[in-house]
C-alpha cells in the first residue's frame, strides 16, 4: 500500500505580502473590483488556502476616471440602507454616491465580491484607495 501524502499548510511567518496598484482609468467598475478581490484574498498565489488570510495589499488609483456600462445604470442602480428604525430605509443613486464620495462604490463592490466570513473584514483592510495618480513602489511588506 503506498504511503499517503500530507497537504501543504503554509504557516503564518511564511505568508509575504506584496503591494499591488490597479489603474481604475477607463476600466469598469466590475472589473476593478473583481481585479482587486482576486488580489485581496490571494487567489493568484500557488499555496493558496481558502481559510488562511494570506492576499496582498491592493491600492486603486484614478477613481474618478472609472467607466460604468449601460446607458442608464448610474440613475438606475441604487444603494440603500437602513437604520433598523421603522420606515428608514435610505436610498441613493450611484451616480449621488459617486459624486459625493467614489471610494465607497468601490468599497462596495470590491465588499461583495469577497465571501462572508471572518477574513472579509481583515481582507479589506487592505484595501486602500487614491482619488489622483500618485507614485508607487511594488516593495512587498
Amino acid at each position: 500500500m503506498p504511503k499517503m501524502q500530507k497537504t501543504y499548510l503554509p504557516k503564518v511567518k511564511d505568508i509575504k505580502r506584496e503591494r499591488h496598484e490597479i489603474d481604475a482609468k477607463g476600466k469598469p467598475l466590475g472589473r476593478i473590483a473583481t481585479e482587486a478581490a482576486i488580489l485581496l484574498r490571494g487567489k493568484h498565489k500557488v499555496d493558496f488556502t481558502s481559510f488562511f488570510d494570506m492576499g496582498d495589499f491592493v491600492t486603486i488609483k484614478n477613481v474618478h476616471h472609472i467607466k460604468f456600462s449601460g446607458k442608464a445604470k448610474l440613475k438606475q442602480k441604487k444603494y440603500y440602507r437602513h437604520s433598523g428604525y421603522l420606515g428608514n430605509l435610505k436610498e441613493i443613486s450611484l451616480e449621488e454616491l459617486f459624486k459625493k464620495d467614489p471610494e465607497k462604490v468601490i468599497i462596495h463592490a470590491v465588499r461583495g465580491m469577497l465571501p462572508t466570513n471572518k477574513l472579509r473584514a481583515k481582507q479589506l483592510k487592505r484595501l486602500s484607495i487614491t482619488l489622483e495618480e500618485t507614485k508607487f513602489s511594488n516593495k512587498g511588506k
